[in-house]
This record gives structure tokens, sequence and C-alpha cells, in this order.
């Protein structure tokens, strides 16, 4: 599904040169649950960004449903980030003025989605995420985890090929914060292909794999059912 051989990223100023990725090369098929882990300025959101299409790479190969992605305009981009790919963020990027049910309604109608499609579909995707009861109230009115649950279903109401999850947690107590991994946990189990960021070892622990970055490469990767730690030479 996800296939990215030596990828670097360059950020070029008048005076420094910072490489953020420095040869990447990461595999993820289709229906894997994989974390990104490392300390702050390790290139972890850098490559995320890439990946989801909010960011090019400076070199290498990146290929999505066997589809290279480096060098394609950016209009191809969107079709292919609207198409194919479902973002959760930290901050839940909710808009305040538009009620539960169209936040989750929006993406249908970038897509062009008849009206009595888009009804159904946010009715179900609200009754799966267990969000029914709130579709008339406003974000400011939502826990924080029902924030992120909204956040969830916006990214999925177009059944995207790709989940990517950028501290999920990250704003949300203990308690809405393991709601939040236990729904992606479950989503996993159905199927879907998610590729999460995260400080978290515990948020970690519930993916299958758990690849570590620092200075922009690729120091370990560990399969989490194993528990086998895997060096990158």
């Amino acid at each position: 599904m996800i296939e990215i051989k030596n990828l670097t990223k360059v950020f070029q100023t008048e005076e420094v040169e910072t490489k953020a990725l420095n040869e990447v090369s990461i595999t993820i098929n289709q229906g894997e649950f994989v974390t990104i882990m490392g300390p702050s300025g390790s290139g972890k959101s850098t490559l995320l960004n890439i990946v989801g299409l909010l960011d090019s790479a400076t070199g290498g190969s990146y290929q999505l449903l066997n589809q290279e992605m480096i060098g394609i305009k950016e209009q191809e981009k969107s079709k292919v980030r609207k198409q194919n790919i479902g973002f959760v963020f930290q901050n839940f990027n909710l808009i305040d003025e538009l009620s539960v049910y169209d936040n989750i309604e929006l993406p249908l109608i970038y897509n062009n989605i008849a009206a009595s499609e888009r009804k159904i579909k946010v009715k179900a995707m609200a009754e799966r995420l267990g969000i029914s009861h709130r579709l008339k109230h406003y974000p400011q009115q939502l826990s924080g985890g029902q924030q992120q649950r909204v956040a969830v279903a916006r990214a999925l109401i177009n059944d995207p090929k790709i989940i990517l999850a950028d501290e999920p947690t990250g704003n949300l107590d203990s308690k809405n914060g393991n709601e939040v991994m236990e729904l992606l946990t479950d989503l996993h189990a159905q199927g879907a292909t998610i590729l999460m960021v995260t400080h978290s070892n515990y948020d970690a622990s519930f993916s299958q794999k758990t690849i570590f970055m620092k200075d922009g490469i690729i120091l370990s990767e560990k399969n989490n059912s194993k528990n086998v730690d895997v060096l990158i030479s």
C-alpha cells in the first residue's frame, strides 16, 4: 500500500540547510497499524505530512497504491488525498460554527456527493462512532473525546484507504485518550490501515509495529506483537 525508498526532505534557508529526512525507507502493507515515535525534531511529523501529501519530498520515491507520488502536480495530489487519505490531528480542527453533522458532512460536499447520499453516510458514520445523539450539537458543547470522535468520523466519511493520525490523544485526558485508542484499534480490526505519530509508549502499544526515528533517520523497528527489535543498519 505504501512503499517509501530513500526519502529525503531538506529545508533550505539562506544560511542553513536542515535535512529533516535522510534516506528513509519504510513499507506499510494494507491493513497494518504502524506507529512512528521519536523526539521532537526527529522527522516523524514531516514524514507523516509527506505521506499525507501535505508536503513534498526533496528526493527519493513514495508510492501510494502503486502510484508514484513524488513529482505529481498539486491538483493530482489534492485528488489522491481526498479519495484515499483520512486525517486525525492532535488539534481536532473542527469548525466551531458548524454542527457535528455539518462537520462530518463537509468532505462529502467537497467530493460532490449528492445530498441524499450524504445524509445516509453521515448518520451511519455517527452511529458507528457512537455520536448519533450529538449530531445537532456544536464542537464547543462536546467533551474532548467526543470532539475527537467527530474528527475521526470526518476522516472516515469518504472511506479512505489509509488513516493518518498525528498525536491523536495529545489534547485528551487519559480516559478520553483511551477511548480514542480503542476506537482506532476497532477500526484496525475492521481492516483499516493506520499510520500514527505519537510520543506515548502506551498509545504505540496498540499498534502492530513501531518505527523509531531520530535526526531524520530510522533507528529501529519493533514488532509489538512479538516484542522484537529490528535494528536498521
